[in-house]
């Protein structure tokens, strides 16, 4: 019996050391029900410093299967601790041709954690504030329950 608990206890602790183990930063706001407004930013900042490493930055998305179209439009902008701004618009397709959802999950909840910039390398130490903005043509856009960021550590390079 005791034999059975080490052996469950070692593997517990593999599978949580493979979950997430380069996460530098993972965090995600919730979307209200009633929609996400286009003047509304989901912003997040992180504290990097790393400034050796290649990053890689991804965007969080969970969506809806009642979500009304099969692209979201984003504004991301990145502010680095001494000020520079940077902003792009990103388009990420949440649905295939056929209209099959693309993330992972089941039921009415589909994940997406999709690469937004790859091999970055911060230039400084300090707060990097990231913000999330809905770029659809509707002010209340439904069906995003929550939206966020998740960076990395890049293994081999």
């Amino acid at each position: 019996m005791s034999r059975n608990l080490i052996g469950i206890t070692i593997v517990i602790a593999l599978l949580a050391m493979a979950c997430g183990g380069n996460a530098v930063y993972d965090a995600n706001i919730d979307i209200p029900e009633k929609g996400w407004s286009s003047d509304s930013l989901a912003t997040f900042s992180v504290d990097i410093s790393d400034t050796l490493s290649a990053h890689i930055i991804y965007i969080n998305i969970r969506n809806t299967t009642n979500y009304p179209n099969s692209n979201l439009f984003l504004f991301v902008q990145t502010n680095s601790p001494s000020g520079a701004m940077l902003r792009d618009t990103v388009e990420y397709f949440l649905a295939d041709t056929r209209g099959n959802w693309i993330g992972k999950g089941f039921g009415a909840l589909r994940d997406n954690q999709i690469p937004y910039k790859q091999f970055v390398r911060f230039p400084e130490e300090g707060i990097y504030t990231f913000s999330l903005q809905q770029g659809m043509r509707t002010h209340s856009l439904t069906g995003i329950a929550s939206v966020g960021i998740r960076i990395e550590k890049a293994k081999g390079k």
